[in-house]
């Protein structure tokens, strides 16, 4: 007979330490005799005749393996782990390819604002809702300020300068205007840092201009799934975005491709984006994992912003199936608590991007980074360290072991 909620939780404060112990230890017994006698029934029963197909892997025995053949089903596997068990997992990955203390400082500047004729529904600078938003276009940064701008980000400590042009890509603009970004790329070059660039839609000559120039890398978004990209923007398909992947890979030139989390996707578009990733033809150098900042004025102003476990869960999901590449910590962290981009970096971020803006929208002040990195013991990733993922790129491929060894020297 049950006891009333009261007279239980009295003769509970009544047990000794010893009593306790011994009905715990009696109540695992039992549950293990039903557990064994269970699992005995379940395996005397006969299998279905059926007709054969390929058993799916077993990722936690493959873990650390660099694979391009993931399937949907085994990434959503992966994501849909309990999240401290597929943290540790990560964290394990993690460690195995990387110095987890090491975290690359980038900076993101915006050399041209505005005017961008795509349709994102979650951009502040798509020509199609300026006046909502109140963003007017600029033109192109001059390149002076530029390196003014790149000198300065150096000085505070990053490594890696991403330049931004809200453009649709190069063949909208003029020869000059692409000759100065060229330019751009060299002048930067020369100071030593990484060089990346995000201008939209590339072609194959274009990107072997910007190799010759120097370029580390070239950002590019997936964004989402595939399935849910129509909801993002009608004015381009996910074909062309995979195209200008393709390009700037053969051309040699590092991939940056991650996407946005909070565009109103279901969990299955998260498993999509992320599988999408870690079935190109190489893994990206580079992983941004972004959380939407909601924009007033723009069609998903009222999208609610992600939650720092929803992101932690993605990037451990990412590290997990692209063991090697660098997952950035990217926009929407500025609302996450240190411990929640504790969790990011233990789940095998190990990148974020320097500064108090991210184009048009509010970052974390680079004080604040600081004093972050000194209370977890992160230490400022330095230029140039040689990344084992993607093609040949202009900073050279070189083994995992080699890549290992000057992580840890670093």
């Amino acid at each position: 007979m049950a006891l009333p909620t009261a007279q239980a939780s009295r003769f509970l404060r009544s047990l000794t330490h010893h009593q306790c112990v011994t009905a715990y230890a009696a109540t695992n017994a039992v549950f293990g005799r039903c557990f064994r006698s269970g699992a005995a029934l379940h395996n005397a029963q006969p299998q279905p005749v059926e007709e054969a197909s390929t058993p799916q892997r077993e990722w936690r025995k493959e873990l650390g393996v660099i694979r391009n053949d993931w399937t949907r089903e085994e990434v959503s596997e992966v994501f849909n782990t309990p999240l401290l068990d597929l943290v540790y997992n990560a964290a394990s990955v993690h460690r195995t390819y990387n110095d987890p203390q090491m975290v690359q400082r980038c900076t993101l500047l915006s050399i041209k604002t505005g005017g961008c004729p795509e349709n994102c529904n979650y951009c502040s600078q798509s020509s199609h809702w300026s006046k909502d938003v109140g963003l007017k276009a600029e033109k192109l940064m001059d390149l002076d300020a530029v390196y003014e701008a790149a000198l300065r980000a150096k000085e505070a400590g990053s490594t890696r300068f991403c330049m931004g042009a809200a453009w649709r890509g190069p063949s909208q603009v003029g020869q000059r205007q692409w000759e100065r970004v060229l330019a751009m790329v060299r002048k930067i070059r020369a100071l030593d840092m990484e060089v990346c660039t995000t201008l939209g839609m590339l072609n194959d000559v274009q990107a072997l201009q910007l190799r010759e120039a120097g370029l580390t890398a070239y950002n590019h978004n997936l964004d989402t799934s595939p399935e849910f990209y129509p909801k993002v923007t009608t004015t381009r398909k996910y074909e062309d975005r995979l195209s200008t992947l393709k390009s700037v890979r053969e051309a040699g030139i590092s991939v940056c491709a991650g996407g946005i989390i909070g565009l109103g996707e279901g969990l299955k578009d998260r498993v999509g984006l992320i599988h999408q990733l870690a079935t190109l033809p190489e893994h990206p150098e580079s992983v941004p994992i972004n959380a939407l900042v909601a924009v007033a004025g723009t069609p998903m102003q009222g999208n609610e912003a992600p939650k720092a476990l929803d992101i932690v869960r993605c990037i451990a999901t990412a590290r997990v199936v692209m063991p090697r590449s660098v997952v950035r910590l990217s926009a929407g962290r500025l609302n996450f608590s240190t411990a929640d981009q504790a969790l990011c970096f233990l789940a095998g971020a190990n990148s974020i991007f320097d500064g108090d803006k991210l184009l048009t929208t509010p970052n974390n002040e680079r004080n604040a980074d600081l004093e972050m990195f000194a209370e977890l013991g992160l230490k400022s990733r330095p230029a140039f360290v040689p990344y084992p993922a993607g093609s040949e790129s202009s900073n050279g491929a070189v083994s995992q072991a080699a890549t290992v060894a000057a992580m840890a020297s670093a």
